[in-house]
């Protein structure tokens, strides 16, 4: 018998036809159902674009989407998808989400020698010669920079200050005013203590807060920005008489502050000041909302503490600042592009006055004028007399950190276990461990 031939008609056609429009249909409806590619960021082939921005800023999250979507209005076609995490879990997470395909297109970063380590990791796009940073103030640039290869890595938001809040309404009760001569600031703190009110507040079990009651109180009296030149060239260390001069300005000034200063927490020393019954409190242009949230009533000025005694030829009243919550472009970003533009924009005056306005931060954006009377007089202060923030923008670039080693050491000279030579050498040490002088 002939074997029968192959079937090749009609019918088998059909069928193979039938199982094909299956097999397709099965593969769109998978599709349909499965999420997006993994990634940061999203598009479809309709040109639109969603991209993904984390911040470690949740108290500012409503005041970022109505930012984002001023820009979105601009720019028809993307969606910002903002993300807000808790502060103290913020880098973790944006270590992990930067390593793997689910992070952010524009993460916000640390800055200067916290910058750095994110930068190693080879996680974030160069900036160079798509953003411009031209007429910046210096200080504010280092902070967006790469310490090897001098890269820009991300986008300065603000410029943060510390200066001495004071309650205007003790002040005027007791018969003061903001002093101008460090005469009249010790007399203003000798009539508040007789008066039963703490002069200032100070919050010393949080150690990192003591390198920025330094600052406050005694940067004068070290030289300011003189001196970072002379230590970062190495003519000069901490040892310096006149560094070790500022340490035991704050020693000196003990007395005025919280009894048994090293168990009071920061957020109770901001209590005390909110609640009246401390008149000053050294603290940063970051913390103002706070302050005015915690009692409307009280009536907030800020000052600039005067020279101590002795402070170097040409010393003045100074206001320390940095830059803080800088803004890049992850290198694992979908949108490379989209996401550069939006850092891009972050440059303008536009989302400056917004910066200064909604989030209440002093923008890093050259020009802009914040709107609040108290933000406006500190940023006039940074800019006309100001000086870095020395062990932060300086000192944070090796283990251990320059405000972790003296933070510590501040809380053993409150508690009198140490005097300013020993806080100082024990600093000068710490930081010679991994720190070399330009020179």
């Amino acid at each position: 018998m002939t074997p029968a031939l192959p079937r090749t008609g009609p019918s088998r056609h059909r069928r193979r036809t039938v199982l094909a429009l299956a097999a397709l249909s099965g593969a769109l409806l998978v599709g349909a159902c499965s999420p997006s590619s993994s990634g940061s960021g999203s598009g479809g082939d309709d040109g639109k674009v969603t991209l993904t921005v984390w911040s470690w800023r949740v108290e500012d999250e409503a005041a970022y989407k109505k930012i984002f979507a001023a820009y979105e209005k601009a720019h028809p076609g993307v969606t910002v998808d903002f993300k807000a995490f808790k502060a103290t879990e913020y880098n973790k997470i944006l270590a992990t989400g930067l390593a793997g395909s689910n992070g952010p297109d524009v993460p916000q970063v640390r800055s200067y020698g916290q910058l750095q380590t994110t930068v190693a990791s080879k996680s974030l796009l160069p900036l160079d010669g798509k953003v411009d940073l031209t007429g910046w103030d210096a200080n504010v640039v280092a902070s967006a920079k790469g310490k090897e290869d001098g890269k820009t890595y991300s986008v300065p938001l603000a410029r943060q200050t510390v200066q001495m809040f004071y309650n205007q309404g003790l002040f005027d009760k007791n018969g003061l005013k903001a002093p101008t001569t460090w005469q009249e600031f010790v007399a203003a703190n000798d009539k508040l203590l007789a008066a039963g009110v703490t002069p200032i507040a100070v919050g010393a079990k949080d150690d990192w807060t003591l390198p920025i009651v330094h600052e406050v109180l005694a940067a004068p009296r070290f030289g300011g920005k003189a001196f970072q030149q002379e230590v970062l060239s190495g003519k000069k260390s901490f040892t310096d008489p006149d560094w070790v001069a500022s340490v035991k300005v704050v020693g000196d000034l003990a007395k005025y502050m919280p009894k048994n200063v090293t168990g009071v927490a920061a957020t109770d020393a901001q209590t005390l000041f909110s609640a009246e019954k401390a008149a000053m409190i050294p603290g940063g242009s970051f913390d103002l909302g706070v302050l005015e949230k915690a009692n409307p009533n009280v009536k907030i000025g800020v000052f600039q503490v005067p020279p101590p005694p002795g402070s170097p030829s040409g010393s003045a009243a100074t206001t320390a600042g940095w830059a803080d919550g800088n803004f890049a472009v992850s290198a694992r970003s979908k949108h490379p592009n989209e996401a550069t533009e939006l850092v891009k924009w972050m440059t303008s005056k536009d989302f400056g006055q917004m910066v200064t306005d909604d989030i209440k931060q002093i923008s890093a954006v050259p020009g802009v004028n914040p709107s609040d009377p108290l933000l406006k007089q500190m940023s006039d202060n940074y800019t006309n007399t100001g000086s870095p923030y020395l062990l932060l923008t300086d000192f944070r670039y090796g283990s251990p950190s320059g405000t972790d080693v003296f933070g510590k050491a501040l809380q053993e000279l409150l508690l009198g276990s140490k005097d300013a030579t020993a806080v100082s050498s024990e600093l000068d040490s710490g930081v010679k461990t991994w720190f070399k002088p330009s020179a």
